[in-house]
């Protein structure tokens, strides 16, 4: 059932943390603010009805300017390991969490506002958000979700005549973005590197609570907790790597607790195959690289396992080798993960020790002649063999190479009587037609921007949800992307 606002739940049960854990701000509106989009699917996870988006006071409403009761505004306070090296004290610079809608299914959903103005955290910040960055998280954060990965949610997103400055003069924007918690790994790293024990397990036990109370009643619940962190990451990145999707900032506090993507800033989906893809401009040494995202996973889990130690044993020895352990299992969680999802891009229905050889082999031809990432799967995916083979021929430079690699796939997916039909309709439901790529997000931006036209963004979230069908109006973006997107580049600022 539907709700109105007024209809719904708000609660703050991390606001009853103690006040180490956060600090309380109320979020400061922009200059004449107003909608720029409302996403139905995302009201949908918290029964809102999306009639409600044409209210008077929906923004001065969620915006806190005219708040609900339970709102309870705070900005969580956090640590992290930011490009290898470990800040002891960072936060919600920028995003207040107004409180947490329960659904009538026993679910929760922390709101939260980005750019709402400054916090303690927010150091030389201003606290703001600009539409630019907006509209790349709101349209990114829904085009995940419709690939079927981990992501948070945005409710909506506004617009406003405030002028904030980045490298330039921007407009001041703010979304409002959905998640279960938004606890990150750098959560329980302020408390480690604090030596406030004490503190970190009063967290650690508030998430076992409020996220996973089925782990409480385990042996070592902290140990269960750890391993979860592990398992899911490992799944979340490659679930990354087989979409060709670079994240751009894998800092520890941007990886959730909960295994979600979250965090949109400098991200990219990779068009040109390249393993060493750096998707952010602020990434001088690659550290952040599409191919070495799974190799960080690691490191950002054993960041977590470092700050957990004091909660897994009370013999220190004891806990290191607990985590270490763990910690031994990430790779094969990524390896089962990722060949699973390859396999699946492939149509192929059974696991074979040459298939691993047969994925391989594509790419390098991918990164030879710099073709499209999407669209090879996406062409592969077509069921009749010689459209498919002539589709994904013309994409390659050396096409003799290229039909050598299609003969061979012919045979495996011969060697396992793979039905055309079958095969191509459950491809085309694994590999995307349409991605976000960086160029439709700026066209998105440049109407929004200079023509307060959101149409671009409608557009695109209709696709981003759907990214599987055909969608034959939008037919173009399935294509290679224009000359002047290769001009395109993004950073933290992003």
């Amino acid at each position: 059932m539907s709700k109105t606002l007024e209809q719904l739940h708000f609660d703050n049960s991390y606001a009853r943390l103690p006040e180490i854990f956060f600090s309380r701000h109320q979020p400061r509106s922009l200059k004449a603010h107003h909608l720029v989009h409302f996403n139905k699917a995302a009201a949908e996870l918290i029964e809102l009805d999306e009639t409600e988006q044409h209210r008077e006071d929906f923004l001065d409403i969620l915006t806190a300017v005219s708040p609900l009761p339970g709102f309870d505004p705070v900005a969580m306070c956090y640590a992290g390991h930011q490009f290898g090296h470990f800040v002891p004290r960072l936060g919600d610079g920028r995003a207040i969490m107004l409180g947490e809608v329960k659904t009538s299914q026993q679910q929760h959903w922390e709101m939260q506002l980005k750019g709402a103005g400054l916090t303690e955290y927010s150091r030389d910040g201003d606290g703001r958000a600009v539409l630019r960055s907006t509209i790349r998280e709101y349209l990114c954060s829904a085009a995940m979700h419709g690939l079927g990965i981990a992501t948070t949610h945005a409710l909506f997103m506004t617009g406003s005549s405030e002028e904030v400055y980045r490298e330039d003069i921007e407009t001041g924007s703010m979304l409002l973005r959905m998640a279960p918690s938004h606890v990150r790994f750098g959560s329980f790293e302020y408390f480690f590197y604090t030596q406030r024990y004490d503190d970190l397990k009063v967290l650690a036990d508030y998430v076992l609570q409020h996220d996973f109370p089925d782990m409480q009643q385990a042996d070592n619940p902290y140990l269960e907790l750890l391993s979860f962190a592990i398992r899911s990451t490992a799944g979340l990145i490659a679930n990354w790597q087989a979409v060709g999707f670079s994240h751009g900032v894998m800092n520890t506090d941007n990886m959730s607790i909960l295994g979600l993507t979250l965090d949109y800033g400098p991200f990219g989906f990779m068009e040109q195959y390249d393993p060493g893809y750096v998707c952010n401009h602020s990434d001088y040494q690659g550290r952040y690289a599409f191919n070495k995202q799974p190799e960080i996973g690691l490191f950002n889990v054993s960041c977590l396992a470092q700050a957990l130690l004091p909660l897994l044993h009370e013999n220190t020895e004891t806990a290191v080798e607990l985590a270490k352990a763990e910690l031994e299992k990430y790779q094969d969680h990524y390896t089962v993960f990722y060949a699973a999802l390859m396999r699946a891009k492939l149509g192929l229905l059974d696991n074979d020790n040459g298939d691993q050889q047969l994925l391989s082999d594509l790419l390098g031809l991918m990164q030879k002649d710099k073709v499209d990432y999407t669209m090879v799967f996406r062409h592969l995916s077509q069921r009749d063999r010689q459209h498919r083979d002539q589709q994904v021929r013309d994409l390659f430079i050396d096409t003799q190479a290229c039909d050598t690699w299609l003969q061979r796939y012919q045979q495996r997916l011969d060697a396992e009587d793979s039905d055309d039909e079958t095969r191509s309709a459950d491809m085309l439901q694994t590999n995307p037609k349409f991605i976000l790529r960086n160029y439709m997000a700026e066209i998105a931006i440049k109407k929004a921007r200079d023509e307060q036209d959101y149409s671009e963004i409608d557009a695109l979230m209709q696709l981003m949800q759907a990214p599987y069908d055909e969608h034959p109006e939008y037919a173009h973006y399935a294509g290679h992307p224009p000359d002047w997107a290769q001009s395109l580049s993004v950073s933290c600022s992003s």
